[in-house]
């Protein structure tokens, strides 16, 4: 059977059977067409270990001639994508290369940025306004560092999800695997504030400014508001509101959304939680994802080192 064939079975695989996102599927549709297109063979029997071997040279040196390289995580997702193809080649008893013969590279070690709590201060303090977008800001700032969301996870909260009684609620993240999420004190405090101003009927938890919500009061009940646009926020507005306070609140370091949820990693373990605790509510699938944050624990027992280690020796 031709490969382009297979590989949208495959695909419909993973949307149907393993249940995979639309972006996972896109992703991979990209990764395998990069193969097949560079490849140039059309049966599964075609595909082995010298052809893959060939093809990590080649992705290795993609980008060479522009002077900027394929980084090894990027080069690994295309591996990856080809040996999960693979392997559903294999399931089917399709003569093809055995998916096991395809080894991923070592990554090389990820370095995250992440602030200092008098950072997170400043960056929250920063949207200190009483109007409308300012107090909005303020709470999504503060749920962010509460809860430890993902951008995507954060514009997907309906408000009626949102459980402040308890100061807890339910989220779906990666892989559609659900996890509870813990809201603070302070973020509480924050988002009854941000709620009170809330006039609309937009199920979104996070919305527009006052000026689009005037614009949505406003409309006739004879309207198909259906067809209207959600008030939503975007992740790449939740983009834009992380990176204007943090350069407000004059933050040297480059600040993203994720720096936030990193930053609720990390303050975790500083202030004593396990890492199989913060792997869950972080909601990593692996422990070994979690354990890049473990540069926090290290740098403490250095300090502790420093502090405690031969202290009754001569100087």
């Amino acid at each position: 059977m031709d490969l382009r064939k297979l590989k949208s079975q495959y695909l419909e695989y993973l949307e149907i059977e393993k249940g995979r996102s639309r972006k996972t599927n896109e992703n991979y549709n990209h990764y395998l067409d990069r193969f097949l297109d560079w490849a140039k063979v059309s049966q599964p029997e075609k595909i082995t270990e010298a052809l893959v071997r060939d093809y990590r040279i080649f992705l290795n040196r993609l980008g060479e001639k522009e002077g900027k390289a394929l980084k090894k995580n990027t080069q690994n997702y295309y591996i990856i994508a080809l040996r999960s193809f693979l392997k559903y080649l294999n399931k089917k008893d399709i003569q093809t290369l055995a998916a096991e013969k395809v080894e991923v590279g070592k990554s090389s070690r990820r370095e995250i940025e992440f602030l200092e709590s008098e950072e997170v201060e400043r960056i929250i303090d920063a949207a200190s306004g009483q109007d409308f977008k300012s107090i909005r800001d303020r709470a999504i700032l503060e749920l962010l560092f509460s809860a430890g969301l993902r951008v995507s996870e954060l514009v997907s909260i309906n408000r009626e999800k949102l459980d402040l009684k308890n100061q807890e609620f339910s989220i779906r993240g990666k892989g559609d695997k659900v996890r509870v999420v813990f809201v603070s004190d302070r973020a509480k405090k924050s988002l009854e504030k941000y709620l009170d101003k809330r006039s609309d009927i937009d199920p979104a938890l996070f919305v527009q400014d006052v000026k689009a919500l005037k614009q949505f009061e406003s409309r006739t009940e004879n309207e198909n508001t259906k067809k209207e646009k959600s008030l939503r926020l975007t992740p790449r507005t939740i983009q834009r509101i992380v990176k204007y306070y943090a350069a407000k609140a004059r933050i040297i370091k480059e600040v993203h959304p994720h720096t936030l949820r990193h930053s609720f990693a990390t303050d975790l373990l500083i202030n004593g939680a396990d890492i199989r605790s913060v792997q869950a509510m972080l909601g990593h699938s692996s422990i070994t994802t979690t354990q890049i944050y473990t540069h926090v624990t290290n740098r403490q027992l250095r300090d502790i080192h420093k502090t405690f280690h031969a202290r009754r020796r001569k100087k």
